[in-house]
């Protein structure tokens, strides 16, 4: 391929994703057909397009429609950047933790269920993530307060193999309520002791207990089936074995330090609330049927190296982080849930003021939300603004005019 462009996801689906779906096609689900054909297609003629006139010095420009699929590395920009917008009405001017649930990467079993179980596997776990930081944080041992968390499903490593965890943000501090989870008639603002959010053995030894319970439960249900690689467990007696081994196992919950504010908070989840598996900047060529992208190894440090896959390998590792019809993969809960958010917002605001905090990050939550804001197109002559002036179908046609139109390119 020429490489005097920057490689693109959408290059090596166009180049060999037909022939993967002659030879691969066969497990795909419609979802991931989907996603191979929206990235295929994705700003080129098959989708029609724009046209953008300069408003200084009159130059046009022909910019052809984006996919907008979910896993498409060229279209999450101008998603992100709206997303990010909305949500900052919910910040709060305190200190944020990052939490990091993960399922253990070592357990074989665990891995095949997920394969084959990957909607109801994905739904446990943030059933399992949020319940366990909903319930030690209430506990008044520990804080004695409903925070507000938000969680990301991320299925994937830098290699690209299934690693499914749930990163999310966390309040520093929350509502004061009750060891069930329910506010306090009049309550207060309890903060975290600084520097510190919730004990981590604690977190991991509860989400452990939790996601165990639960999957023994949707097992039991039906709602989780066991493949046939695990025939055995299917035996009277080995489920429960199987179970109380991994009790015994350590699961890895991560806390890290807090952020340093609604400006930072908002650079995190843009970066990482509308991620993709592999964005297009990692990938660094296509040739002779190897793709080769860059990843970084957390076990030596995370340092970047070199990864070489042949094509159709690559394309099977990307294709299984495409996720089930309708699977919302970031939700809130406590604070920041939907239900009741506004409320609970506003007087976490009301209570902060009160203690003298909420002037402490104001400023910094307006300035870093204008920061945050799609920028429109400009013209590389003169640096005047672009504007819609027409469009056009997929056959290069001009089908219709549009007066003075400004926005992104998405």
């Amino acid at each position: 391929m020429d490489q005097a462009t920057p490689l693109q996801l959408a290059d090596i689906v166009r180049h060999h994703g037909a022939a993967f779906l002659r030879q691969q096609g066969g497990w795909l689900s419609q979802e991931q057909q989907q996603a191979l054909r929206a990235v295929a297609r994705c700003r080129t003629a098959a989708l029609g397009g724009h046209i953008w006139q300069c408003g200084g010095c009159g130059q046009q420009l022909l910019l052809y429609n984006s996919c907008r699929n979910r896993h498409c590395p060229q279209c999450q920009a101008g998603v992100r950047a709206r997303w990010v917008q909305q949500q900052q009405h919910g910040l709060l001017p305190v200190d944020y933790y990052h939490v990091v649930f993960t399922l253990p990467q070592q357990v074989a079993e665990l891995a095949l269920l997920c394969w084959s179980n990957r909607r109801p596997i994905y739904e446990l776990l943030f059933r399992a993530a949020a319940a366990t930081v909903q319930e030690v944080a209430a506990n008044p041992k520990h804080l004695g307060a409903q925070v507000g968390l938000l969680l990301v499903l991320h299925t994937w490593g830098q290699n690209l193999h299934n690693h499914p965890h749930v990163p999310g943000l966390a309040t520093g501090g929350g509502l004061s309520c009750d060891a069930c989870g329910q506010i306090e008639a009049v309550p207060r603002w309890q903060s975290c002791r600084p520097g510190f959010f919730l004990p981590v053995r604690v977190l991991s030894r509860v989400f452990r207990g939790k996601y165990l319970a639960l999957l023994e439960e949707a097992v039991q249900a039906g709602q989780v089936q066991l493949p046939a690689q695990l025939d055995r467990q299917r035996q009277p007696g080995c489920w429960a074995r199987w179970l109380a081994e991994r009790h015994q196992q350590e699961w890895v919950v991560y806390a890290k330090e807090p952020f340093g504010g609604p400006e930072v908070v908002l650079k995190y989840l843009a970066r990482y609330v509308q991620g993709v598996a592999l964005s297009n900047r990692r990938l660094e060529s296509l040739a002779q049927g190897v793709v080769t992208f860059q990843a970084k190894d957390y076990r030596d440090g995370g340092k970047s190296k070199r990864i070489r896959l042949a094509v159709q390998e690559f394309l099977r590792r990307w294709l299984q982080h495409v996720l089930p019809r309708g699977f919302v993969k970031v939700r809130t809960y406590g604070l920041l849930a939907n239900r009741q958010r506004q409320w609970k917002v506003q007087l976490s605001r009301l209570l902060l003021l009160w203690l003298g905090l909420w002037c402490v990050a104001a400023s910094a939550c307006s300035g870093s939300v204008a920061a945050a804001r799609p920028e429109g197109l400009v013209c590389e002559e003169c640096g005047a603004a672009l504007v819609r002036v027409g469009v056009v179908d997929r056959e290069g046609e001009l089908v219709g005019l549009e007066v003075g139109h400004e926005g992104d390119s998405s």
